[in-house]
């Protein structure tokens, strides 16, 4: 590396640095060293070497994302919680439940990633400008040998595919699809960092704490979400990337133009540092969560009147009241003990005392258990990770990792 660096310094060209320095070091080969290619023949297929590597190593992490986050659906999938709609109470949950919704999202992410590192196809032995005029001139003219070498090229990096056609460089095309698969994983792990934002402050799930983690230099008692918010800001990073992929895609002249050169060795190793990043704070951070069952408990029994409405409302239905009627019922009662909550000089629990008083709903039976109001969620999660994890788990079976650390 050393000696190519010096002929760099003199060539300015670093592709021809390094086919003089292997020319210093095989004078035998010296003649014909990159006899009939181009720099892109190097720089393009050592691109989606290294692209399809680290796909791949993204695609383990990610499994361990997803297992991990399974474990903890698992765990809690029967745990009520309330469920929020416009960031307001709506009806209940559960905390598995709601680890599903973040879990299928990593799910499409991964079928993503595995989609973009299986389909990607190799530049080959295409030539200067793609023709393959060069080496048509070094199999004399024997067209049949040139697409041989092309496919027998990539075959030994490992490639079962090449592009059919290329300019001097293969399809920028490929780097902005393959930036939109990171970028999907980045909006999936910001959505998930900014839910557990959201959850810290209601004190309901806390992310892994260290014993000695200080959360604020001034204020002591501090506990807050920091592996969270820099997932968030790591993953707005990211989604900021394709943007510069798809200009230089858009702006490719005909076969070829420089100026994507510089770019791209910013931006491309930058997204997939990027994506492991965010998938090792994932792995720190899914393992670790804390559920505080008696906040939750709580916030469940405040609002759990408010959830009960819905089901009387079909109870008196069903026993042949109007559906719009009592929706206004509900709506009137209900608005008004709210506004008595927020002065401070009523609570939630007389909702259903003021609703017994209606004819309509006079004969129900008013008790509630939060478990009459979460739905199937524990079964939605089970069929779930049966359908979907479970496959994702025996496929990566032996590449799943455990807990990453975490440097700061």
């Amino acid at each position: 590396m050393k000696a190519a660096a010096v002929h760099e310094k003199r060539l300015r060209h670093d592709v021809m640095a390094h086919v003089h320095t292997l020319g210093d070091v095989a004078p035998k080969a010296r003649e014909i060293v990159h006899l009939g290619a181009t720099s892109c023949y190097v720089t393009d297929n050592a691109d989606l070497i290294l692209m399809r590597e680290s796909l791949d190593a993204l695609c383990s992490s990610l499994a361990t994302v997803i297992d991990a986050l399974a474990r903890f659906a698992e765990t809690w999938k029967a745990e009520p919680t309330l469920g929020f709609t416009h960031f307001q109470p709506a009806q209940l949950t559960t905390v598995g439940k709601r680890a599903v919704l973040w879990l299928f999202d990593f799910v499409l992410d991964l079928q993503e990633l595995e989609r973009r590192r299986d389909e990607l196809p190799f530049r080959g032995a295409k030539g200067t400008t793609g023709t393959q005029a060069s080496f048509l001139a070094l199999f004399r003219g024997d067209h049949e040998k040139v697409r041989q070498l092309d496919q027998l090229v990539a075959q030994k990096m490992g490639f079962d595919r090449v592009f059919p056609v290329t300019g001097q460089t293969y399809s920028r095309k490929i780097d902005t699809q393959i930036l939109d698969a990171l970028s999907g994983l980045a909006q999936t792990a910001h959505k998930w960092g900014t839910d557990l934002r959201l959850l810290a402050h209601k004190q309901e799930v806390d992310e892994p704490q260290e014993p000695d983690q200080i959360g604020s230099s001034a204020m002591a008692y501090k506990r807050n979400p920091m592996r969270a918010e820099r997932l968030c800001s790591l993953a707005r990073f990211l989604m900021g990337l394709p943007a510069m992929a798809a200009a230089t895609h858009a702006t490719q002249w005909f076969e070829r133009t420089l100026d994507d050169s510089a770019a791209r060795r910013l931006y491309i190793p930058q997204a997939f540092l990027t994506a492991d990043a965010l998938l090792r704070i994932a792995r720190n951070v899914a393992p670790g969560l804390v559920v505080n069952t008696p906040v939750i408990a709580r916030n469940v029994r405040e609002y759990l009147p408010y959830m009960a409405t819905e089901n009387l409302m079909m109870a008196a239905v069903a026993a042949g009241a109007d559906r719009q009627e009592v929706h206004e019922e509900v709506r009137k009662i209900s608005h008004a003990v709210t506004a008595k909550v927020k002065a401070g000089t009523g609570s939630t629990a007389e909702l259903l005392t003021l609703l017994k008083e209606k004819a309509a709903f006079a004969k129900l039976d008013m008790t509630a258990d939060p478990r009459d109001f979460y739905g199937r969620s524990p079964e939605q999660v089970v069929e779930f990770i049966a359908e979907y994890v479970a496959p994702i788990r025996q496929k990566y079976a032996g590449r799943l990792g455990g807990r990453a650390e975490l440097s700061v």
